[in-house]
């Protein structure tokens, strides 16, 4: 199933990691955005009918929502898979007083270990922390540190843990992008009364959860170098850019078609 095979399908949910996806990778997290070509692809694919876009990520729900710029009809996964936005509907995030505790536990330990790294960063999630070892100009302290927040989160006990680029986050809630693909693609089947075909695009290990929920009517795309279960592979952003344009003019010429 190539681009031009999943623009012909009936409903069509385009599915997209953000960073390193259709955003280019850079230092400081919050200046991260779109490339223009990026942008006015997902532009085109939003404006045909049967044809949803949504950016499933990492990142907190908050933060994907200003880099995305989102309106009030999006659909956004973030913390991999923990939050869902449903064009502004937000399905809670609860956590027990067991879970808050051993968050709290863990937040501590990692502290006092980001502390200690210059330009580490510890970033919070709503069910987990992302040690972020990206600005650290000893690499050779990295390795260190990432060993001792792996076995602070299991002296704590009961976390899943991620390993992606430059990041490795514990989350002490099992839940995946994988999970966030499917429960859109259920959500809109259920809403369209009808199956709905995915393309998932990613460059990170964390989106090969997302790869491996589809099935042989959805493309899974990877954007750069390094082992995946996606079919398709691109470049970098700006090649990945151009196949959405493809997939663009491919879904016009099929929907003026029909």
């Amino acid at each position: 199933m190539g681009v031009e095979g999943i623009a012909a399908a009936r409903r069509l949910l385009v599915a997209l990691d953000f960073d390193g996806t259709v955003a280019p990778l850079v230092d400081d997290p919050s200046t991260s955005r779109a490339t223009p070509d990026a942008a006015a692809a997902i532009a085109r694919l939003r404006a045909l009918p049967a044809t949803w876009v949504a950016f499933v990520s990492g990142r907190p729900l908050d933060a994907l929502v200003q880099l995305t710029e989102s309106g009030p009809d999006a659909l956004l996964v973030g913390s991999h898979g923990v939050e869902v936005s449903i064009r502004g509907e937000l399905a809670p995030v609860e956590l027990n007083d067991d879970e808050r505790a051993r968050m709290a536990r863990l937040e501590a330990a990692l502290t006092e270990l980001v502390t200690a790294v210059p330009r580490a960063r510890l970033e919070t999630k709503p069910v987990g922390y992302g040690v972020h070892t990206r600005l650290v100009t000893d690499t050779e302290r990295v390795p260190p540190l990432q060993q001792a927040a792996r076995e602070a989160a299991d002296m704590v006990g009961g976390f899943t843990t991620r390993l992606g680029k430059d990041v490795i986050e514990f989350s002490v809630r099992d839940v995946t992008k994988g999970d966030g693909v499917r429960m859109l693609r259920e959500l809109l089947a259920a809403e369209e009364g009808g199956p709905v075909a995915v393309l998932y695009a990613g460059d990170d290990v964390t989106d090969e959860d997302a790869f491996a929920v589809l099935g042989a009517g959805d493309l899974g795309v990877k954007v750069g170098a390094g082992e995946t279960r996606a079919t398709e592979r691109v470049a970098d952003v700006e090649a990945f850019a151009g196949l959405l344009h493809r997939l663009a003019s491919a879904r016009e010429a099929s929907v003026a078609h029909h």
